[in-house]
């Protein structure tokens, strides 16, 4: 199937590793080009690397996405580059404090988290929208995640910001979409990789007396499917709300979670 998206400008944010690499590359074989925007422009420049030797262009830019100035910098150097922004997918993010109460939890840890997952996104859009609002076309993605959907007991600030972000998702889609743009919510469960095993899986290995693997299989039953979700498991989930043939779905969250959240 054709998703419709060979030459169309995606800027994606926090594309350097796990969920972002996978996305960035997901997108390129699409034959998308690509507009990479991060901090650590080294690490992004490492996914550049593999994108040009598979024939895509792809540019990086820095930029610190909770400063609204620097954002719309970018997006003014992004538009003068490629002309235009087709899509727009959200991934930078962060964790937060794992394990902590509410009651544990810093303001500074709390601020810093809300900052990240929901201003860097507001701020995201509120630069790119406009550009699509005259073109009256576009696709925005915002990769939020399962526990803005159902809470977590040691996850407050993560769960807070996430589900700020989805109300963030359905007002834009809402305000937008008399312009013919389509803004959606991917929203992963646990997904495999440095953060899972090292942070997530650590944390339950050291308060029950197992193993970081025994801890793993803990989540994975959790789950209908009895596994844990991927980075091309995500990464397929926002090709599909980028692309044409979810023209008609719009302010929708779509779990990558192996039937968690749902059911």
């Amino acid at each position: 199937m054709d998703l419709g998206l060979k030459d169309k400008v995606v800027l994606i944010t926090g594309p350097a590793k796990g969920m972002g690499r996978a996305i960035s590359l997901a997108f390129a074989a699409e034959g998308a080009k690509l507009a990479l925007i991060g901090r650590d422009t080294q690490a992004i420049d490492a996914v550049a690397g593999e994108l040009h030797a598979a024939g895509t262009e792809a540019r990086v830019f820095a930029c610190d996405i909770t400063r609204s100035a620097e954002v719309q910098a970018v997006v003014s150097a992004v538009l003068a580059a490629f002309g235009r922004i087709d899509v727009l997918v959200n991934v930078a993010g962060g964790s937060g404090p794992i394990g902590k109460t509410g009651w544990e939890t810093t303001q500074e840890e709390f601020d810093q988290i809300v900052q990240l997952n929901m201003t860097g996104c507001f701020n995201t859009m509120q630069a790119v929208l406009p550009g699509m609002i005259a073109q009256r076309s576009g696709k925005v993605v915002n990769v939020g995640g399962t526990f803005g959907m159902r809470g977590r007991a040691g996850r407050m600030a993560y769960s807070a910001s996430k589900w700020g972000l989805r109300g963030i998702t359905k007002s834009f889609a809402l305000e937008a979409g008399p312009f013919g743009i389509n803004v959606n919510c991917v929203a992963p469960g646990m997904v495999d990789g440095p953060r899972f095993r090292d942070k997530v899986c650590a944390n339950m290995a050291s308060k029950l007396g197992i193993t970081p693997d025994e801890a793993a299989e803990r989540h994975a039953a959790d789950y209908a499917l009895r596994r844990i979700s991927t980075d091309t498991d995500v990464a397929n989930a926002c090709l599909l709300l980028a692309s044409e043939v979810t023209r008609q779905v719009t302010g929708v969250d779509l779990p990558v979670d192996g039937g968690w959240a749902m059911l």
